[in-house]
């Protein structure tokens, strides 16, 4: 395998990895090299004779494991955006594996001597030092030898599970798949649209994203046809309710070997939140003025309705509520909302006016699939800042949802620039150009700010760059990101109609600004009933065990009074990817948490002028440059100069 393209550095631009010369059979050895080298470099640290420093203990490491950082990257890209049989069979396989590798270091009692022993007066050399202190501590690095050997029990377990979860979820998307024969069942679907879901055995086929309430329950007329699609949508996966459960007690055992009352106070630790008590009293003061909102839109819709509405009728009727009151009609916005217009006008066109970046297409540059666009990413005085990789549209072989990724951090430490990936789940059309939701442009507004994250990183050590913040911080630069998608510069430059090129008619911003407020109560049910079932599962003490996860589920909505018939969490139990197969484990609550701070923000940029240069490099300066190298809420208190509150946020969302 002397040919394996992960042995060596890409020699492409910006290292981008070499997508065309990488098959399947190059994954397994090069993860068995990678873990191999790694394991002898942190064994020649460990043992190394000279006084630990920072430079031959915590740089060291920074180095250690090159072809591995190289191998995981990529492959769990394509793990997620690309899968394939073959490609699952192998993650099942070294995920256990790399659960295994990381115990091995983190659990190497030489090591960890070593890293105690090291000091440095450098603010970024102390901030990183202490990252791997708390890293080590809370992977059971002070725990004794059958301790150890019990949580390496513990996270093997895990792993095998979260890949368990994750693969079901993937084929769910398709198996629960709404089938229809005949198209008029799909009457409220434009024609475009009802084209793209036809298969070559004359059926017609919606997938299901990851979340409760699809998309098309705001379109289908046919009640029930929106009825058995919102039962697909809450059903699948139902082997998932078992393998969330034991995931949440093997959760909770491994934090009571580490000293934890839970795995929610184990999460919340090394955190901005820091402690159970303070997410739980941000939750409590958002539930009832939610309940309440959503109780008033329940009215309204059934009033629309004229009978009493199921969930699967809420979308629907909202959006007929919403032309009513507002006469707003979102459909009628998406023939401004090409989705290259939309990035070349819009998300690159805002960034462009707020940080003085530029974008040019790098054909020449290719991705793992046909759908894939590379775009090189220039600063303001013409340098090369990046590359910025682009995967809009949704398929069979990609988990649901929208994700942003590095494909390569950016350091000093090794003089490498970031490769920052989007991805977005759009339903390609059959044929004609892309045509965009509102929601799906706020969605390519809100990971792009992940990626202005990543690409304006400005770090020395891999550790710390770009989005490797508390989880609970992460989402904040990016919900900032969305507030230009209706800016009235940014909007008139890229809401064009797609055939005429007039620009959206200043009536229906003007009325979908007015519409924005409704249905908030709704949304944020949504999302609470979400966070606190999230909140619930890991809440567990270890010892509790749960025999009937759906009676769980639903005892804990009860509990945390926001059981509501009419609106579901988000996610249930057996479709929550972020915290069974993504890294939001007691961390769902992260979003709005974040938007506290982002409510602010907002509020910073339009008292200062709105989309500026002047505000652009105060908020890359003081914030989106500095990654994960200084304390997450200085860097916000720097650029915003005060602590946040909760004010604005409330007032966002229609609930003050």
């Amino acid at each position: 395998m002397a040919e394996n393209p992960f042995f060596a550095p890409s020699d492409l631009p910006y290292e981008l990895p070499p997508f065309a010369d990488i098959r399947e059979e190059h994954y397994l050895p090069a993860f068995e090299r990678g873990m191999a080298e790694q394991l002898a470099e942190v064994d020649a640290i460990a043992s190394g004779t000279e006084p630990p420093t920072f430079a031959n203990t915590i740089a060291a490491l920074e180095r250690s494991g090159r072809i591995l950082d190289r191998t995981a990257t990529v492959f769990f890209s394509i793990a997620a955006s690309n899968s394939t049989d073959g490609i699952m069979e192998i993650e099942k396989e070294v995920s256990p594996q790399l659960t295994r590798h990381s115990d091995a270091i983190r659990l190497n009692r030489a090591l960890w001597a070593r890293i105690k022993q090291v000091s440095t007066e450098d603010a970024e050399e102390s901030w990183l030092l202490e990252k791997y202190r708390d890293d080590f501590v809370r992977a059971g690095a002070d725990l004794s030898e059958p301790e150890q050997d019990r949580l390496r029990a513990l996270n093997e377990e895990l792993s095998t599970l979260s890949t368990a979860f994750s693969q079901s979820l993937l084929k769910a998307s398709t198996e629960s798949a709404l089938v229809v024969t005949d198209p008029k069942e799909l009457d409220g679907l434009d024609e475009a649209k009802i084209e793209s879901l036809r298969k070559d055995d004359g059926t017609y086929v919606l997938p299901l994203l990851n979340f409760t309430a699809q998309p098309g329950l705001a379109q289908l007329t046919d009640r029930d046809v929106r009825r058995r699609l919102y039962e697909l949508s809450v059903g699948r996966a139902p082997g998932n309710f078992g393998v969330a459960a034991k995931m949440a007690g093997l959760r909770a055992e491994r934090a009571a070997l580490l000293g934890f009352p839970s795995h929610a106070a184990y999460t919340v630790a090394n955190q901005t939140a820091k402690t159970v008590e303070a997410v739980e009293e941000m939750l409590g003061q958002l539930v009832g003025p939610a309940v309440r909102n959503a109780k008033k839109e329940a009215e309204a819709l059934a009033e629309q309705a004229g009978f009493a509405i199921e969930p699967w009728d809420w979308p629907y009727y909202s959006e007929k509520v919403r032309q009513a009151r507002y006469d707003f009609d979102g459909s009628a916005m998406r023939p401004y909302f090409e989705l290259n217009r939309v990035y070349r006008d819009g998300v690159f066109f805002a960034a462009t006016k707020l940080y003085g970046v530029t974008f040019a297409e790098r054909s020449d540059l290719g991705g793992y699939h046909p759908d894939v666009t590379v775009f090189e990413v220039l600063d303001g005085d013409g340098s090369r800042l990046g590359l910025f990789v682009l995967d809009p549209y949704a398929r069979a072989t990609k988990r649901g949802g929208a994700w942003m990724n590095n494909l390569v951090d950016q350091s000093f430490l090794f003089g490498l620039r970031p490769v920052v990936m989007n991805n977005l789940n759009v339903t390609k059309p059959a044929s004609g150009p892309t045509l965009l939701t509102y929601e799906e442009v706020n969605t390519a507004f809100h990971e792009f700010g992940h990626a202005l994250h990543g690409l304006f990183s400005q770090v020395r050590f891999p550790r710390v760059s770009g989005t490797s913040v508390p989880r609970d911080f992460v989402e904040y630069p990016s919900q900032v990101n969305e507030m230009w998608v209706t800016w009235p510069e940014v909007l008139a430059n890229y809401a064009k109609h797609h055939e005429t090129g007039e620009p959206m008619p200043a009536e229906l911003v003007e009325k979908l600004k007015a519409a924005e407020k409704f249905n908030q109560g709704f949304k944020t049910v949504e999302y609470l009933a979400a966070t606190l079932l999230d909140w619930s599962w890991h809440k567990l003490a270890a010892g509790e065990s749960v025999a009937d996860p759906e009676a769980f589920e639903a005892g804990a909505l009860e509990a945390a009074q926001i059981a509501f018939p009419l609106v579901r969490p988000r996610y249930r139990t057996n479709y929550f990817a972020h915290i069974y197969a993504g890294g939001y484990s007691a961390g769902y609550y992260s979003y709005i948490w974040s938007e506290v701070l982002d409510a602010e923000s907002v509020e910073w940029f339009k008292e200062n002028g709105g989309l500026t240069r002047a505000n652009g490099d105060h908020f890359r300066g003081e914030l989106l440059s500095r990654g994960g190298s200084i304390d997450p809420l200085t860097a916000f208190r720097n650029f915003r100069g005060r602590e946040a509150g909760i004010g604005p946020l409330l007032a966002r969302r229609g609930l003050s």
